[in-house]
């Protein structure tokens, strides 16, 4: 006769192990060790948070100085990869096998790790992928959270900085899984329930507050005129005639550029009320001139960002915020209304390729893609229409029948064609290629693929590719775009013309954009010290942003 207790039966022994080092539902931090120790054992399956933004650093320190003769080849399953002791127990053998999402601050360290066979990967995923595997075949059997307060109940409040946390609970508490979380302090009554006690084994007080990474933040003064440039086209030609009402903007100068033209380039075009009015987008600083002058109506968080928590309370008519106030973000499903319910991405990459297939990627970094191929993705299950979907599908497959042609998600590639150190945007190969030769992998890690992107934009103009009508005018509007690399002078002079006359290719000049405009002052901030006096104080920038 089978036995089919026999998850709940090894979590009975877990909870029995650590209460031996708790009081109650309280394990005090000289007992951490010890009560991890004897919760975790060889072979696990662990997420740790581990997000984008907000770290359990406490629980992540704790683990990684565990002795691996006592818990070994651990598989950590978990979004981000970004303290040090993220990767610290895979040095010490505590941990052997590793999927992720992303790893910005230890992108280059990571890769050294893969290539020195310190780390098996099973595989890059994007945010959605790998929350949707906790619920099939990733599903942790403990999980180390981070919330920032909790009752003696174990009810927590996960405040601005929810991300993650509900859909890492939900698929390890309710599959006989054990949940630890650790937090700044316990107390007697949470300003809301955000995860409920029922699902939380443990709690360990930490004292302080979980480390947050003010990941979203770009200050307006290190935005240069090209990146001003490359705003203005992406405003005037493709926002304006698409009329994209419902967007999300990756990380980086180029998007925080046209967040910050919006309310003086934007306003002089007319385009107030009907472009950029809802947004799947963390609380960019870089967003506060553009709501303060009415643009946005509504924006959906995938988690918070540092000094922007006063600001977004007072602004609840824009944001999701609880009864306390305070932001409720959700990364699964911002994420979900990112790839479904919005009509654009915009964002940029390290690399290009000739047929667009784009990759944060290299041969050195591994920084993983976040939600980028999910936000960067045309959904085939979408079915509700929307003016910019539309015109989108049409522009693609102009001679199919109206009623049963398949709109078109707009999604933008935008930079410069030299990155930062020179180092070329556009490329013949992927750094990703041989990153999957090195390692043996079955698949490249590539960030967008080139049937995704529908537009290109650098300050030689912006390629549209859903007009190109083969896999050689694909190649000469990619290459028509890519400036003074080795990509762009090896264009067909000829064929580039006449995609420009056909208006795949469209340069400044093609859209009344003089690039001696692209001018620091067209910006409706110029600092940091500008965007908290333009929201009235109620920002406040991390001390590293202040010069003031």
């Amino acid at each position: 006769m089978s036995s089919w207790g026999m998850q709940r039966a090894a979590l009975g022994e877990r909870l029995a192990a650590g209460r031996k080092h708790a009081k109650g539902k309280v394990v005090p931090i000289p007992s951490l060790p010890a009560f991890l120790n004897a919760v975790i054992r060889s072979g696990d399956r662990v997420c740790l948070e581990g997000d984008n933004q907000k770290q359990a650093d406490i629980l992540a320190s704790a683990l990684a100085n565990l002795d691996p003769e006592d818990v070994r080849d651990l598989h950590m399953v978990q979004s981000g990869v970004v303290l040090p002791s993220h990767l610290d127990i895979f040095d010490k053998g505590i941990a052997r096998r590793l999927d992720f999402s992303y790893s910005g601050p230890q992108s280059a360290r990571i890769a050294r790790m893969l290539f020195g066979g310190k780390i098996e990967l099973g595989a890059v995923h994007t945010y959605l992928e790998l929350f949707a595997r906790y619920f099939i075949d990733l599903t942790p059997n403990v999980a180390l959270i981070a919330a920032v307060s909790a009752d003696r109940d174990g009810n927590l409040y996960t405040g601005p900085n929810t991300e993650d946390t509900p859909t890492v609970v939900e698929a390890t508490s309710y599959k006989n899984g054990l949940v630890v979380a650790q937090v700044t302090d316990i107390v007697d009554k949470v300003p809301r329930v955000d995860i409920p006690g029922d699902l939380v084994h443990f709690v360990v007080e930490a004292g302080r507050p979980f480390y947050v990474e003010p990941l979203f933040t770009r200050d307006p003064a290190a935005i240069t005129e090209t990146q001003i440039l490359t705003a203005m086209l992406a405003i005037k030609g493709i926002y304006a005639p698409y009329g994209v009402r419902r967007l999300n903007h990756g990380i980086g100068f180029n998007t925080a550029a046209i967040e910050l033209l919006l309310p003086t380039y934007g306003e002089k075009l007319g385009l107030k009320g009907k472009v950029c009015t809802h947004f799947a987008l963390n609380p960019h600083p870089t967003m506060i001139p553009a709501i303060e002058s009415g643009w946005v109506e509504q924006i959906h968080c995938f988690g918070s960002e540092v000094g922007m928590e006063d600001y977004v309370a007072a602004r609840s008519d824009i944001f999701f915020t609880g009864p306390d106030g305070s932001l409720r973000s959700n990364r699964a499903f911002c994420q979900t209304a990112g790839l479904y319910a919005c009509d654009m991405f915009i964002g940029s990459t390290l690399q290009i390729d000739l047929e667009g297939h784009s990759s944060t990627v290299t041969t050195n970094r591994i920084a993983g893609f976040g939600g980028a191929p999910n936000m960067g993705s045309d959904p085939r299950g979408r079915r509700h229409p929307s003016e910019p979907w539309l015109k989108a599908g049409a522009e693609a497959d102009p001679a199919s029948n109206a009623a049963l042609r398949r709109g078109r998600k707009l999604v933008v590639q935008i930079g410069e064609t030299f990155g930062d150190g020179n180092v070329p945007l556009f490329v013949e190969q992927l750094d990703a290629l041989e990153l999957a030769r090195k390692l043996d992998l079955d698949l490249a890690p590539v960030m967008v693929y080139s049937d995704d992107v529908t537009h290109i934009v650098t300050e030689e103009g912006i390629a549209n590719l859903l007009m190109c009508r083969s896999k050689d005018e694909r190649e000469q509007a990619i290459r028509g775009v890519a400036g003074y690399t080795n990509v762009g002078r090896a264009r067909d002079a000829k064929l580039v013309e006449q995609l420009r006359q056909r208006g795949v290719i469209r340069r400044p000049e093609d859209l009344g954009i003089d690039p001696l405009d692209a001018d620091r002052r067209l910006l409706a901030a110029r600092s940091i010290k500008d965007l908290m006096l333009a929201s009235g104080g109620l920002y406040r920038p991390p001390s590293r942003f202040r010069n003031w």
